[in-house]
């Protein structure tokens, strides 16, 4: 069964979420057993907008390996560092997407997932499969449902031997996002018992970014939640969150999501 998604929660890896309800449909679906190992759910997207009207949607920084079917072509992308890159969204359409777990993308590449970081490659990197026949059918199946149940069907046969590392890169991902209080390498390494060096290495092997990174992004997407489900106390938030002050917060936001908090926060609330 398919799980609609809120306006908050895993809505926060999209910008502006509010803004989308009236554009498209967003849901999840669960993996087949088979993919768990490696996948944490397949996603679609529908919409239907008039003759004429475009929408480009962005999404937050985030260190997830996507594999998609959309109307016009299919990819692979990797982890995006900025929120700068749009999808542009015209007529009627429908996306399958599949989001692997952290470091669950590795075993399907032939290299470090660092590789693909800020990137879109062919399906063909990841998968030996047509995956202009498969776009086709995604897009004319009668429901999505049955287009997810094809995308699911077509990787169960390929996937790879699973690999301890994914529980890993997947954990110290959970860790990042459970615990603000972890606002350092070091404090990140102590708690895994690994050096920062060895953490650093890992990450950009098996997640595609530095742990930084992860840790910053996980602030970030807080900030953003937050925003998007009401007022917003900046200081106060700033230091929740570990920053020297808001006017460190509102600069790193602003780097990366490309507008003001306070800016973000009006278009949420409008």
């Amino acid at each position: 069964m398919d799980r609609r998604l809120p306006p908050t929660g895993n809505w926060r890896a999209i910008v502006h979420p509010r803004a989308t309800e009236a554009v498209f449909d967003v849901a999840q679906h669960p993996c087949s057993p088979a993919l768990a190992p490696f996948v944490a759910y397949l996603w679609t997207v529908e919409w239907d907008l008039p003759v004429g009207r475009r929408h480009v949607q962005r999404v937050l920084p985030n260190p997830s390996v996507h594999l998609s079917f959309e109307p016009e072509r299919s990819r692979v992308t990797g982890p995006l560092r900025r929120s700068t890159h749009g999808y542009e969204l015209a007529g009627r359409g429908r996306v399958v997407g599949v989001r692997f777990r952290p470091g669950g993308a590795r075993p399907w590449l032939s290299g470090p997932v660092s590789a693909l970081t800020d990137r879109e490659v062919p399906v063909a990197a990841m998968a030996d499969l047509d995956a202009d026949t498969l776009r086709a059918r995604v897009r004319d199946a009668p429901d999505t449902v049955s287009a997810v149940a094809l995308v699911d069907a077509a990787l169960v046969p390929l996937r790879p031997e699973p690999d301890p590392a994914v529980g890993r890169a997947d954990e110290l991902v959970r860790l990042v996002d459970a615990e603000p209080a972890i606002r350092r390498i070091e404090d990140l390494a102590a708690r895994l018992a690994t050096t920062p060096r060895s953490l650093q290495r890992f990450c950009a092997e098996w997640i595609g970014v530095g742990p930084k990174e992860l840790v910053r992004w996980a602030r970030l997407h807080e900030a953003a939640g937050r925003a998007a489900a009401g007022p917003v106390d900046w200081a106060a938030l700033a230091i929740e969150l570990g920053y020297a002050d808001q006017a460190h917060l509102v600069r790193d936001f602003t780097r990366v999501v490309g507008e003001p908090p306070a800016h973000y926060a009006r278009t949420e609330t409008a």
